[in-house]
């Protein structure tokens, strides 16, 4: 998990008062009603391009 998702993983179960497990639980069962399908493909086509980058 890269620094930046781990920021946000944090600062979102603070948010929803969930230990930062429970809020990627709660993150992955709820995936296609929390995320918008479009911006998805959108989000994941530019992490892809960026991929080899950010092992660097």
């Amino acid at each position: 998990m890269s620094e930046d998702a781990w920021r946000t993983l944090k600062r979102f179960s603070h948010k929803a008062d969930l230990a930062e497990g429970e809020a990627l639980s709660f993150l992955l069962e709820n995936f296609n009603s929390v995320t918008h399908h479009d911006n998805l493909l959108h989000r994941l086509m530019l992490f892809n391009a960026e991929l080899e980058d950010r092992k660097k």
